[in-house]
């Protein structure tokens, strides 16, 4: 915290620490309680809105201090946790369901901002500020390309699923937990990076190494549930 910061901004910031921590909590418990139990739901609805508390709370320090970078990150880590939350209320899809206005508004916000930040990793590494490396005599900032492919990959495909909707009954579950997973990632980099930068600074892999575990964590989880409805996840009648 900078000493000259006004007291609103301090004020804020502990509200934003305190979300945080309560996402953090609340997470492995919803993870891993029984899906579609009451528990699973109330810790569920916790996170959410602690993650929604985060986001909001990033955007305006982000803003205000200003950190361009953490203000694009706070778009699309909130998004995953949204969209995830959303999928729940768009579970007939499959049958001819129709998304808000608001999910395309917010996919497309998302890919916006991410869009941005993508660009800005190659045209301004140091605005970017974080993992700032030189690859083959060029400077980039890894950090800023990493997420801001990945904010678009998230905005893209809640798009694709809006424009081509899903033939399986069950596609809200994979949604669903790719995208929570995906949050508390964002979640797990954001402690990582306020713990461990007081050591190693701006390093590339202090922001990136949840996303280098959970990235395959999503894929093993999601093929095991894949196998695990296997033959039983009925197709949406023609």
């Amino acid at each position: 915290m900078h000493p000259q910061w006004a007291t609103w901004l301090r004020i804020l910031l502990y509200i934003h620490i305190a979300c945080g921590v309560t996402g953090f909590v609340c997470a492995p418990v919803a993870l891993l309680t029984a899906k579609g139990g009451r528990t699973h739901r109330s810790w569920g609805k916790v996170y959410f809105w602690a993650m929604a508390g985060v986001a909001a709370t990033a955007l305006i320090l982000s803003l205000a201090v200003p950190i361009y970078f953490l203000a694009m990150v706070s778009v699309f880590s909130f998004y995953a946790a949204f969209s995830a939350y959303r999928i729940l209320y768009l579970k007939d899809l499959y049958k001819g369901g129709r998304p808000r206005p608001y999910d395309w508004v917010a996919a497309v916000l998302t890919i916006a901002s991410s869009f941005v930040l993508f660009l800005m990793g190659f045209l301004a590494p140091y605005v970017m500020h974080v993992g700032v490396i030189t690859i083959a005599g060029f400077t980039v900032s890894i950090v800023s390309i990493v997420f801001g492919y990945l904010g678009m990959r998230l905005g893209y495909n809640s798009i694709q699923q809006f424009r081509n909707p899903p033939k399986e009954r069950t596609f809200w579950w994979f949604s669903h937990l790719q995208g929570m997973i995906a949050s508390y990632i964002a979640a797990m980099t954001a402690f990582s990076a306020v713990n461990l930068s007081r050591w190693f600074g701006a390093a590339w892999w202090v922001w990136l190494w949840p996303t280098i575990l959970g990235v395959p964590a999503i894929a093993l989880w999601t093929r095991y549930y894949e196998k695990k409805f296997s033959g039983a996840r009925p197709k949406a009648a023609a």
